[in-house]
């Protein structure tokens, strides 16, 4: 989900959480959001998988109460 009422993004790449973490997250801080930002810098730089930092947006997702989860079509 994101901060406007009814829409939904959908985050494709590394590069890109980096960048909504940054520049379009609804909250400023919180310990989740902290280690997400670091995880993705970590996975942008090859000292961790993309997997993990996935796993680190999704708990900032969580903490900023915007996550939705996949979506069945």
């Amino acid at each position: 989900m994101t901060h406007q009422v009814g829409k939904m993004h959908n985050i494709t790449s590394v590069e890109e959480a980096a960048e909504n973490l940054a520049m379009n997250w609804p909250i400023k801080n919180g310990p989740m959001l902290s280690a997400a930002r670091q995880a993705c810098l970590d996975a942008l730089e090859g000292r961790i998988t993309c997997t993990e930092a996935r796993t680190a947006f999704i708990a900032a997702a969580r903490e900023a109460n915007i996550y939705i989860g996949r979506q069945e079509v």
